[in-house]
């Protein structure tokens, strides 16, 4: 590397610059003076923390960036933002622009939403006329024909469980001998979890 009297100063690249932008010859980069060779350690730390820099160097900055050259890149900048929503006719053969699929549902078939979805589906249904606590020793005592008390009253609705879960009340009717129970209430929403 050159020693530091052959170094050249930021005025004299932005005078280089601007002869070479002008199309004339170059000026020769005049002599400077040892101190004025770069920035020193107080405008490195200014422009580093965030303040201000200093006045040589803020006028120099307003020379390079002219006007021209701000609009020059807002306009490409634009141009670039407004190609994005455009579509590109002119790819390279075999490239085929990225397009996302519709990912939405088709809409559910109503002939085919019938109970025959749920034939096969097997339930547990169990009917409760009603419930009792005994302890260990009366259960032990149990025989044929014994009398078991249940919390409910004759008359009362039985409750109707599907899977563990209560679904339904009715009443117990006898039809051709055979036991029948006859829904009058559906329990639905937050009445089934209590």
């Amino acid at each position: 590397m050159a020693n530091e009297s052959e170094q050249i100063g930021q005025n004299e690249i932005e005078e280089l610059l601007r002869a070479a932008n002008k199309g004339g010859p170059p000026a020769p980069p005049p002599k400077a003076p040892a101190e004025e060779v770069g920035l020193d350690q107080a405008e490195i730390e200014a422009l580093l923390g965030g303040r201000s820099a200093p006045r040589s160097t803020e006028a120099n900055l307003s020379e390079i960036i002219s006007s021209n050259d701000i609009e020059l890149l807002l306009k490409k900048a634009e141009d670039a933002i407004a190609s994005i929503d455009q579509p590109t006719d002119n790819l390279p053969p075999g490239i085929t622009p990225f397009s996302l699929p519709s990912f939405s549902g088709a809409a559910a078939n109503s002939e085919a939403a019938t109970l025959e979805l749920v034939r096969d589906v097997q339930l547990d249904l169990k009917i409760e006329l009603g419930r009792t606590h005994m302890q260990l020793e009366d259960v032990l005592r149990l025989r044929r024909g014994a009398v078991v008390a249940l919390d409910k009253l004759a008359g009362d609705p039985v409750d109707v469980f599907v899977n563990g879960r209560l679904i339904a009340r009715g009443e117990v009717l006898v039809l051709n001998d055979n036991f029948c129970v006859r829904v009058t209430e559906l329990i639905v929403g937050e009445a089934v979890a209590a």
